[in-house]
């Protein structure tokens, strides 16, 4: 039976596509789970770790207007965040996580709050969670559901 990532990798490959990460709340762990696969340098273009949202904005193109009006913490900000990995590093998909690990509250919305955006070809979509548990939680549950995404979209390509 294969782990998540090595599906990801491995219908990737069969398929000739590559992969690309944009983390803000899992600072990396999506694109550090996908690279212990054997076969990743075939997949894994890359991935920007975007803490800040100038980062967001001036590296993966995020609009600014939106970032100020609706927070870091937003189904299309991490729809944007998707579909600029993907440009930026001329992936077939990209993957994207943004949310709210705690302790405290931010933009408004409550701990446990995430959003997972997937880019591919079709276009780009989000997806809303609310995890429990503490920080180190919220960050493990984000990156295993991201992953999860990831492998259910190249399974339906």
């Amino acid at each position: 039976m294969s782990t998540v990532p090595e599906r990801i990798i491995g219908n990737a490959a069969a398929a000739g596509k590559r992969v690309a990460a944009a983390e803000s709340l899992t600072a990396g762990m999506v694109a550090a789970e996908l690279g212990t696969v054997a076969g990743a340098s075939a997949v894994l273009q890359g991935g920007v770790v975007a803490y800040q949202n100038s980062v967001k904005e001036q590296v993966l193109g995020v609009d600014g207007a939106l970032l100020a009006s609706a927070g870091s913490v937003d189904a299309r900000v991490a729809e944007e965040m998707a579909a600029g990995v993907r440009t930026l590093l001329n992936a077939d998909f990209g993957v994207s996580t943004t949310g709210v690990a705690g302790p405290d509250p931010h933009d408004g919305k409550a701990v446990g709050t995430v959003f997972i955006g997937l880019a591919g070809p079709g276009g780009a979509t989000s997806y809303e969670f609310h995890f429990d548990g503490d920080r180190a939680s919220i960050r493990s549950q984000a990156r295993a559901a991201a992953l999860e995404l990831l492998a259910g979209q190249l399974e339906r390509t």
